[in-house]
């Protein structure tokens, strides 16, 4: 789409939202537990918890927030930082740090910062906040360095004011900065984001252990009308604890108050425990991903073959959550840009997947390695193993240790098959750039088609044409699959009755704030 001399175009206004953009809650379902409803949905805040202990199901690899990955990293990362902007429930993106974000033209963001925010050490934020934080990002060792590359400069318009210019149009931009930009004070630095970090989020950093814990002080000058909702604990502590079933011995102990990540064999524990569950739909979803660059993964037909013999809605059912569905594509729902309405999941038809084999030249089936983080769902990639054994595809599981497994996404050396989730895609530019773009940093797919949409989609303004984009490529990916598409991620979590005015994100996020209810 060609560029008009100059347009503002208002992407983001505080003013537009005032009042409105914490209403849209999450649908979430909320079942079991002896002590009522969950609580937080009347306009009198309830009463701070003085502790509140969340169980993360494993350690942080880093609290810096250019090098946080995951939700997990997420919830400890937003919980102390705040960008320009965030994911509202309902996905849209709206003000955070930010009065008002709208594009000037095809390549320069306006930034219009909140009057009045200060950073936890009492310094006041200015636009020179933005500057600090597109050059932190960009001189970090983030895998998601080259997406804040497209940053030519930025230019300080006045105390409050600041513009992001662009190389080339990049439309996906203020979803990348709503997880990645955050507002950092003078002299911030990759030592004070590992052990001191500063920033203006709804809680303040006290203590850090490490594989153990990391320990969070209400911040009392949080905005009351912040997107992120109110605080609702003077201290937080985030636990990490790999197993589900400690989870939920803490819930049940009164260890903790909130657990994630809970499998469905563990939910009638946390209801005897006088718990609520809470499972909240998550804009992502799950899939293996084929490693292309290798025998037999180079023909397609394989790949297929692989999508036809798993039985993903069996699977989804039995170990996941009954508001999983098997997908057809990357991407879960009307949410996300690149849903492709479309498009019809593949079929568990066991029998079409070895006369796929047969095709190519495969009878036998043959012999390969499925890779899954340690402390990943071990039982779900079992349970894959076993239903490909079935049709002559061979399993051993690679269990890696949580750094080593985001390190090695384009190691020739490693399983060609790999356990993956990916949350949130309501843009999916990030997925795509890295992941499955001949030349993305953790690429081992090659579609010429891919890429040429890929690229085309970064650069297209418009909306619907965008969408339609997305669209094609979501088609072609069906016909040259890179991944076995599995289902839409929809998080349980376990919630004793004293943490109840707690809201659950849909970008997995676990912040202890009521979400703005």
């Amino acid at each position: 789409m060609s560029s008009e001399a100059v347009r503002r175009q208002p992407l983001i206004d505080r003013r537009r939202f005032a009042g409105g953009f914490g209403a849209a809650a999450i649908a979430a379902t909320i079942r079991g537990g002896k002590n009522g409803t969950l609580a937080g949905q009347s306009a009198t805040p309830m009463p701070l918890i003085p502790e509140l202990v969340i169980d993360l199901p494993g350690p942080l690899p880093s609290i810096d927030p250019a090098l946080a990955y995951s939700p997990r990293e997420w919830s400890a990362v937003h919980s102390i930082y705040d960008g320009p902007i965030g994911f509202a429930a309902d996905g849209s993106l709206q003000p955070l740090a930010a009065e008002r974000f709208e594009a000037v033209d095809d390549v320069t963001f306006e930034i219009a910062l909140r009057k009045g925010l200060t950073f936890h050490d009492g310094s006041p934020v200015t636009s020179a906040a933005v500057e600090r934080a597109v050059a932190y990002i960009q001189g970090s060792a983030s895998f998601v360095v080259d997406l804040f590359r497209v940053i030519t400069r930025v230019d300080i318009v006045d105390e409050l004011t600041a513009r992001l210019v662009c190389e080339a149009p990049a439309p996906w931009l203020p979803a990348q900065i709503a997880v990645w930009l955050v507002l950092v004070p003078e002299g911030f630095s990759a030592e004070t984001a590992a052990t001191a970090p500063v920033g203006t989020g709804p809680y303040r950093f006290e203590e850090y252990e490490p594989g153990t814990s990391i320990m969070l002080v209400r911040n009392d000058s949080y905005p009351a009308d912040s997107l992120k909702g109110r605080a609702i604990a003077d201290r937080v502590s985030y636990r990490f604890v790999p197993e589900a079933s400690t989870r939920v011995a803490d819930l049940a102990s009164g260890a903790a108050q909130i657990v994630t990540d809970l499998p469905m064999d563990q939910i009638e524990a946390i209801e005897r425990a006088g718990a609520q569950i809470v499972e909240s739909p998550i804009v992502g979803s799950a899939w293996i991903r084929i490693a292309t660059d290798v025998e037999p993964f180079t023909d397609p037909r394989v790949r297929l073959a692989l999508n036809h013999a798993v039985d993903v809605q069996a699977i989804a059912n039995a170990l996941v959550s009954p508001a999983s569905r098997r997908l057809a594509s990357l991407f879960p729902d009307e949410r996300s840009i690149a849903f492709n309405e479309a498009l019809t999941p593949f079929a568990y038809d066991p029998d079409r997947a070895r006369s796929l084999l047969a095709e190519a030249d495969l009878p036998d089936g043959f012999e390969t390695e499925l890779q899954l983080s340690a402390g990943g769902r071990a039982d779900v990639a079992e349970a894959i193993a076993a239903q490909l054994g079935e049709v002559g595809i061979r399993i051993r599981i690679v269990a890696t240790e949580y750094a080593s497994f985001n390190e090695t996404w384009a190691d020739p050396s490693s399983p060609p098959l790999r356990l993956a989730t990916w949350s949130p895609l309501y843009d999916p530019h990030t997925l795509l750039s890295l992941v499955f773009a001949s030349s993305g940093f953790l690429s081992r797919y090659r579609n010429e088609d891919v890429d040429r949409l890929i690229a085309g989609a970064a650069v297209e303004v418009d909306r619907r044409e965008r969408a339609a984009l997305y669209c094609d490529l979501s088609r072609v990916m069906y016909e040259d699959p890179p991944a076995i598409f599995l289902w839409n991620l929809a998080s349980a979590y376990g919630v004793m009755p004293e943490a109840a005015s707690w809201a659950p994100r849909g970008d997995e996020y676990v912040i202890a704030t009521d979400g703005g209810r």
